[in-house]
């Protein structure tokens, strides 16, 4: 079976891939893992100065795959998810993203504990808890109003409402709106810029630029973290889930 997330070192990043296409990257537990794994590897490894996270042509994620996460829903901090994202927000290097197509659920809100967001004119993020009778996180509870005010944080996370490149880059959450064509020479461009620079500046530069913030994030993930698994447990969420899966299978 073909490796669903493919890694490639290229120059000093590592580029980490989601490669589940026929489910438009639907991350398993599984892949959690592997995303973890890469994290680890790319924090570990001094000639490594930047991770890059993608997706295949035309998807990033579609979020979590339902079916999967409902066999082992997360129960605590140690679940693959919640390790996934401790990674995500204790890495200590430059991390890239490039998002084509959809990002949705932790698709979007892994992009706020990046460094650098490139998008393309045909990416399309949405984070739809509340219609699955969840509720948010990753700490986007905490960032999102900070990054983009709490009128807009509320269309899009209260609401559900989807979103463009456009608008995430007029809202700060993206970087920089590409042609598909580009997305890669761009995030090559950057890494090489940054393994231009002297490694321990960026990486303590880094640091500062989140200053102040890594407790409260911690504090809005265990919170969120906790009433996600509330949740998951409500007959609401799961009359709302399994609606879902329904009507899209």
């Amino acid at each position: 079976m073909e490796a669903r997330v493919l890694t490639e070192v290229r120059g000093s990043t590592l580029r980490v891939a989601m490669n589940r296409p026929e489910k438009k990257n639907a991350l398993t537990l599984d892949m959690y893992g592997e995303l973890t794994a890469a994290f680890s590897r790319a924090a570990s490894d001094d000639a490594i100065r930047s991770l890059w996270i993608t997706g295949a042509p035309g998807v990033f994620t579609a979020g979590n795959d339902l079916g999967d996460f409902m066999k082992a829903p997360p129960t605590g901090t140690d679940s693959p998810v919640m390790r996934f994202l401790e990674a995500l927000i204790e890495f200590k290097k430059p991390i890239i993203a490039t998002v084509d197509g959809p990002a949705v659920g932790v698709g979007t809100t892994m992009l706020l504990h990046c460094d650098f967001v490139l998008a393309t004119d045909r990416a399309r993020f949405q984070m739809p808890f509340t219609k699955l009778g969840l509720v948010p996180e990753a700490a986007s509870s905490l960032l999102f109003p900070q990054l983009v005010g709490r009128q807009r944080a509320a269309k899009w996370l209260l609401l559900g409402h989807p979103f463009d490149g456009k608008e995430a880059c007029e809202a700060g959450l993206v970087l920089k709106v590409i042609a598909p064509e580009g997305l890669d020479s761009a995030a090559e461009a950057l890494a090489a810029e940054i393994a231009a620079l002297p490694r321990e500046a960026v990486q303590l530069s880094k640091g500062l630029l989140r200053r102040g913030q890594e407790a409260a994030v911690k504090d809005a993930m265990a919170q969120e973290g906790a009433l996600f698994v509330e949740r998951l447990r409500s007959p609401e969420t799961m009359e709302a889930l399994m609606s879902f899966m329904t009507k899209r299978g």
